[in-house]
């Protein structure tokens, strides 16, 4: 069994915290908080108390946040392309180009569609389902629901155009008695009697339904669809199938909840005044069967406020790393919308603060400068760590980005070329929230694995103190 060490234990705890909060950023939090305290250890060697520094990370953390306030660029609203570009630049660190670019539309649609001015978004409403099949170019957004089974009649229909749905809570199916009771028969026809009465009580409300189908599809191109928690037994799935019904047993309370938010109407928990405002409604009902698993598509409603991104994909891995991209493109969006705010990417922010807090080192009185210089040189390792991983030489790219900034100019690092490049012509933008948490949780982080000897000086010190008393 692996033992964990502390300090790496403390670093994971803070990159799953800002994954929580924000939604992204935890790699940054990981390099930023190891580069914290590398840039320390040379200062510590010399002899500098660790005090000192992490009172210089304090001093640096609030002049960078409110170089944020000022570096942000706010918007009074939020448009469709900023939020492409938002959601481009969270899901090409995620996924290889041409998959982020598929999924970027995807997951503004998604947002867009559930988002209702003036209210708070939830997540919650954009439904994430998996499919393995084919390519992970296949993984798509539906405006409605995608629920993983079937009708389980061979003669339903496998497809039906313009559908009333009905979403029901009710028991369709021949229930035995929960009491402990003992029934004698005197002859044949008296069983076959009681079975009967029995099985009308359910066929009645299986005809109640029916009744609604005939009055709602008065014409050919009409059609009904039923959706039940509940069971359906098979003589009722008989009815429904002669009727030409879709008809749906044990469906998951959660698709049942979200079936009405998608689709409009109500769900019944009773069949005694079902009515036609109770139905919501859809462009079409379809059954998919891939090997032997199905799965039915409800598709073209109007106004939903909840959606599915269907995720396909060749294999569990890439079905995972899929689903992970797109819960990160979600959350970044989501920020955006939020924030009313953006922050040019690439590397621009860092680059620049780190400018700021050179300068502002001279304002700074005493040995806590030390700790702003400190600040300053760590918060090169984002642009360093993104030239590294480009194939280009990080020294060389930093130079280059700090000899542009100093003409006045907003400077990222260009992947491709490993030259600057304006990121707000190129439209790569970070999130303000992900880099207000970042600078925020990393300093906290590491003035406690700083100060974490004088703590356990102290800790020991009033342990002897309280043996002596």
């Amino acid at each position: 069994m692996q033992i964990q060490h502390p300090t790496a234990a403390l670093i994971a705890r803070t990159a799953t915290a800002q994954d929580e909060i924000t939604g992204d950023g935890t790699t940054s939090n990981v390099l930023l908080i190891a580069e914290l305290l590398k840039q320390s250890e040379r200062f510590l060697q010399e002899g500098l108390h660790p005090r000192i520094i992490a009172d210089g990370f304090e001093i640096a953390k609030d002049k960078c946040l409110s170089f944020l306030e000022q570096f942000k660029i706010t918007r009074q609203a939020v448009d469709r392309e900023l939020l492409i570009s938002v959601a481009r630049t969270s899901l090409r660190t995620k996924v290889h180009q041409e998959l982020a670019d598929l999924l970027t539309e995807s997951v503004v649609d998604a947002i867009l569609t559930i988002h209702k001015p003036g209210k708070p978004i939830d997540l919650y409403m954009v439904e994430v389902m998996t499919m393995e099949h084919r390519s992970d170019m296949d993984t798509k957004l539906v405006k409605g629901l995608v629920m993983d089974h079937g009708s389980r009649h061979p003669d339903m229909p496998k497809r039906l155009e313009n559908c009333f749905i009905l979403t029901c809570n009710v028991s369709l199916e021949y229930e035995k008695s929960e009491e402990n009771s003992t029934v004698m028969y005197t002859s044949a026809e008296q069983r076959e009697s009681l079975i009967e009465s029995e099985r009308q009580f359910v066929d009645e409300r299986v005809k109640k339904i029916i009744e609604l189908k005939r009055l709602v599809c008065d014409t050919p191109d009409k059609s009904f669809v039923v959706l039940n928690q509940k069971g359906i037994d098979p003589m009722s799935l008989d009815m429904f199938a002669k009727e030409g019904v879709i008809a749906l047993r044990r469906a998951k309370r959660r698709n049942m909840e979200r079936l009405t938010l998608a689709c409009g109407g109500e769900a019944v928990n009773s069949l005694d005044d079902l009515s036609p405002k109770v139905l919501g409604h859809a462009d079409q009902v379809y059954e998919f069967v891939l090997g032997e698993d199905k799965y039915t598509f409800v598709e073209g409603v109007k106004n939903p406020q909840s959606v599915t991104i269907l995720i396909r994909g060749p294999n569990k891995h890439t079905i995972s790393q899929i689903q992970d991209a797109i819960r990160d493109g979600l959350r970044a969006v989501k920020n955006t919308i939020d924030d009313a705010s953006v922050v040019p990417g690439a590397g621009a922010f860092q680059i620049a603060a780190s400018h700021v807090l050179q300068k502002f080192k001279s304002e700074v009185k005493g040995r806590p400068k030390i700790g702003v210089q400190a600040f300053a040189d760590a918060l090169l390792i984002i642009p360093k760590t993104l030239a590294a991983n480009s194939g280009f030489d990080p020294i060389d790219s930093i130079v280059t980005l700090q000899d542009e900034h100093a003409k006045g100019h907003v400077v990222g690092l260009d992947l491709n070329s490993g030259e600057c490049l304006n990121p707000i012509d190129e439209g790569i933008w970070d999130n303000y929230s992900v880099l207000k948490q970042l600078l925020s949780s990393s300093t906290v982080i590491a003035s406690q694995l700083l100060l974490v000897d004088e703590i356990m000086r102290a800790g020991k010190n009033m342990a002897k103190n309280q043996q002596i008393g």
